[in-house]
């Protein structure tokens, strides 16, 4: 029985040694080429620019006959066996690695990836396209967009409807990565995001790395981003709750309730003048305030909120939405008309009960008894 593997090419890399060689690979590992030998290039059919793909590869200088190790090779951590590690030093020392094709050129049989982090020279074994939950092979999201990335924005999408944050095709989401994000594109609906509703857009420039056009309100994440390092996703909803409260409310009795989380979220929380949607003044005065704030309600607009992950800012909005529901049920968001004509004032003690009304019987039209009538 015949065992022996025979490389279908070899991998170029800026890895010139092990020590060069980061300890897994991920989107910040550099530009690495796969060059196919000429009698596979056949086997390329299929494989196209955008998709993820697992590549096998055979770590050449890896030490065969050592059956133990440690973590990341961290003294501190427990002694395990090979089997139990992603250490290239082992039996057989077969790579694993999850890349994304970022160029293809069938006939010179050259292969662009991300995140393969393997010496300059490393035999490559085979190429094999990943399986999506449902068994099949992952569809691209798009340029240098990551299936984990962008199940994660689908998820918070979802989410975002399910919750009534955002309707129809308002509202946008971003995940910061590195000098990009990534950004749902314009006219998609939240809550059934599907390939082609992302797109890569440079944070410096502006500019889509990928097709799709960028929402209205890319200039508004980006400004976030330049100014807040913290700031790794950007959720910008429309909650009704929220919009509806400040339509009748004064500016300094936003979520102004009696509760003893509503002071904790309330806090994180700046209400900004008027300006108009997908504008860089609207940009420039979000970027700002998000240095101190982590929620940014706009006003006639809605709800910027960022956080280190989407859900984290995700969560923040429903904190807000959900005070701001309690505040409109309680009826402390409405103001008499001294107060809606000067835009502040004192909170009436108690609001005037209106008389229930009395209801007339359908033959003779004449009031029921006042027992009888609605309460």
């Amino acid at each position: 029985m015949d065992y022996s593997l025979v490389p279908i090419g070899h991998v170029r890399s800026p890895f010139k040694s092990i020590g060069d060689c980061p300890k897994q690979g991920d989107e910040n590992t550099p530009l690495a080429r796969i060059e196919v030998e000429p009698a596979y290039l056949t086997a390329l059919q299929g494989l196209e620019t955008g998709r993820e793909a697992v590549v096998l590869t055979w770590l050449h200088l890896a030490e065969r006959d050592r059956l133990t190790g440690r973590a990341q090779g961290n003294p501190d951590n427990p002694l395990q066996g090979v089997f139990a590690l992603r250490s290239p030093h082992r039996p057989n020392p077969i790579g694993l690695h999850q890349v994304r094709i970022v160029g293809l050129d069938r006939d010179k049989g050259i292969l662009g990836v991300l995140s393969l982090e393997v010496l300059d020279g490393t035999p490559v074994l085979d190429i094999k396209p990943c399986l999506g939950e449902d068994g099949l092979r992952a569809v691209p999201w798009g340029l240098r967009i990551s299936a984990r990335e962008a199940l994660q924005l689908q998820e918070a999408g979802e989410r975002v409807w399910r919750r009534g944050l955002a309707n129809g095709y308002n509202g946008n989401l971003s995940l910061r990565q590195g000098e990009a994000m990534i950004i749902t594109v314009s006219d998609s609906a939240k809550g059934r995001l599907r390939p082609g509703d992302l797109v890569a857009v440079e944070l410096a420039s502006g500019r889509a790395l990928g097709p799709g056009r960028a929402s209205t309100e890319a200039a508004l994440h980006r400004a976030v981003y330049a100014a807040q390092p913290k700031a790794q996703a950007v959720v910008h909803v429309h909650p009704p709750h929220l919009l509806a409260l400040s339509l009748t409310t004064a500016r300094e009795d936003m979520l102004s309730l009696p509760l003893f989380e509503a002071q904790h979220w309330a806090k994180q929380m700046v209400r900004l003048p008027v300006r108009k949607p997908g504008t860089e003044d609207l940009a420039k005065q979000v970027g700002r305030a998000s240095v101190g704030y982590p929620a940014l309600f706009m006003d006639n607009h809605g709800l910027v909120c960022w956080g280190r992950d989407v859900f984290e800012a995700l969560s923040l909005a429903e904190e807000l939405e959900g005070l701001a529901r309690i505040m409109c049920l309680s009826g402390r968001s409405r103001m008499d008309d001294g107060c809606r004509r000067a835009g502040a004032g004192p909170w009436p003690k108690a609001w005037p009960r209106r008389p229930a009304p009395r209801l007339n019987c359908g033959g003779c039209r004449k009031p029921f008894p006042r027992k009888y009538s609605a309460r």
